[in-house]
């Protein structure tokens, strides 16, 4: 399987002559547009998009509009692929809030969406795709998505809080190859969910690092690392990235820095060996 990072926390997955996309980015200054001024001067991360009309699926892993970008979606996606989601929440439009920007740019593209539940696994091309369970940092319906291919597997966080599914997760379907983790232990203070809370809505290093640990991660690659930052709205650790390989090298697990755009193959492992990468 080859792996390409798209930035942020976009990435595209390669066996068999197709492809898969997880939460691909295409226009960073969208996301937080809807603030207007406020985000004027926001820094945004760097995206590169992903191949064109190949992905026999798209995978998001929650609507908010960092991981669910309509148009990225579409440029990737070939004719009657599908794009998958989580469950809906079923809230009102107040609840629903942060959700609002992606479900209607969604809903104007005629994509074929479909809802899946944690522990539900589908097929796409040469692929096996799971849903597994991640918490939102703001209680909005949001998955993992395990991508399997090749005797490989790929574990994606989406930007999951730190909770207590990590064991049943590495016990049902591990060993992954690869675990893309959040660690910007971003802190948000959102007019919709108040009072806000001091503690982070993504994992930050360290709580990355140990979900790292208890997955097994035979190598993992931080995203959702490094971009945005609002005063008082949305403020992330700085130097995100850096920080969870110290943490995640103090508990024995190898982490890969990547660049937007960088490829690596990845090949199914000996338990006491590490994915192979070019």
């Amino acid at each position: 399987m080859r792996l390409t990072w798209l930035g942020w926390a976009g990435v595209e997955l390669e066996a068999g002559g197709a492809t898969v996309v997880v939460d691909p980015l295409q226009d960073a200054g969208a996301v937080f547009a809807p603030l207007g001024e406020r985000s004027a001067d926001t820094p945004l991360p760097q995206v590169v998009p992903p191949s064109v009309g190949r992905a026999v699926a798209g995978l998001v892993t929650h609507l908010h509009r960092d991981h669910a970008d309509a148009g990225a979606l579409t440029a990737a996606l070939a004719p009657g692929a599908p794009v998958l989601e989580p469950l809906a929440g079923g809230g009102d439009a107040l609840e629903e809030l942060a959700l609002a920007q992606a479900e209607h740019e969604l809903a104007a593209t005629g994509l074929d969406r479909r809802r899946v539940a944690p522990w539900e696994s589908l097929t796409a091309g040469p692929f096996t795709l799971t849903a597994l369970p991640a918490c939102d940092g703001i209680g909005d319906p949001q998955v993992a998505w395990l991508v399997e291919a090749e005797g490989v597997r790929v574990l994606h966080l989406g930007d999951t809080s730190f909770h207590g599914y990590w064991w049943r997760m590495a016990r049902r379907h591990g060993p992954f190859d690869v675990v893309l983790v959040p660690v910007n232990g971003a802190v948000l203070s959102f007019p919709h969910r108040r009072p806000a809370s001091p503690l982070p809505a993504a994992l930050d290093p360290a709580q990355a690092a140990i979900a790292a640990e208890i997955l097994g991660a035979r190598q993992a690659i931080p995203i959702h690392a490094e971009g945005y930052e609002i005063d008082g709205t949305y403020q992330p650790v700085p130097d995100a990235a850096e920080r969870f390989a110290a943490a995640a090298a103090g508990r024995g697990v190898p982490v890969r820095i990547l660049d937007a755009g960088e490829t690596i193959a990845i090949v199914s492992t000996s338990p006491s060996g590490l994915a192979a990468s070019s």
